[in-house]
């Protein structure tokens, strides 16, 4: 019974693990100016998942800043048109953002529960979680329909690592060409003017 239940537990456990590993088939698309972004299918989605990384010279405490200032940080997230906080909560807080899109597709807006968690190295992580049906739908903007990733710090000597990696299932219909130079262009230029922002003196 001891060894059906552990082959059991060995089951499960690989059940478990298999979408994780799919997700974990990335390609780099693009590495340039010390970003690298890379994408990744995701199984039942016709959108890729997308991961940026980077090494930013500043402590993990500036960048936490940066990213807490919810209005703020509207100016280095890509497309940003306006973002406010909704709710804080102990190490959650809940935003929302207005983002703009090229003619003639239609400006999307989301709706985040951000989670924080540190851990014994130093490392922060900051959850994200898509909640589509928070607040009621805003005229003249389509929801996005699902937002799964995080954001991730990690201490490196005088400077930071920092990865963002997230799945999108934006909404409504977005052409295939606005798809694919997204999932490069958001991690990419949202890194890019992070790192930007939080190395001026």
């Amino acid at each position: 019974m001891g060894s059906f239940k552990r082959m059991a537990l060995v089951c499960a456990v690989g059940a478990l693990l298999a979408p994780l590993a799919q997700a974990e088939s990335w390609q780099v698309a693009k590495d340039e100016q010390g970003i690298k972004v890379s994408l990744s299918e995701v199984a039942g989605s016709k959108y890729k998942a997308y991961r940026g990384v980077t090494l930013i010279k500043a402590n993990v405490a500036k960048l936490r800043a940066l990213h807490e200032d919810v209005a703020g940080a509207c100016a280095w997230i890509h497309e940003c048109k306006v973002q406010k906080l909704l709710k804080r909560e102990g190490n959650q807080i809940w935003t929302y953002t207005q983002f703009n899109t090229p003619w003639p597709v239609t400006p999307r807006d989301s709706i985040l529960k951000v989670t924080t968690e540190e851990a014994a190295d130093g490392s922060v992580v900051r959850k994200l979680e898509g909640l589509p049906s928070y607040l009621p739908e805003e005229k003249g903007f389509v929801r996005v329909a699902q937002v799964e990733g995080f954001w991730k710090f990690e201490p490196k000597g005088d400077s930071t690592e920092v990865t963002y990696q997230v799945h999108t299932e934006p909404g409504g219909s977005v052409p295939s060409w606005l798809a694919n130079s997204f999932v490069v262009e958001a991690p990419f230029n949202t890194l890019k003017a992070l790192k930007e922002k939080a190395e001026k003196p």
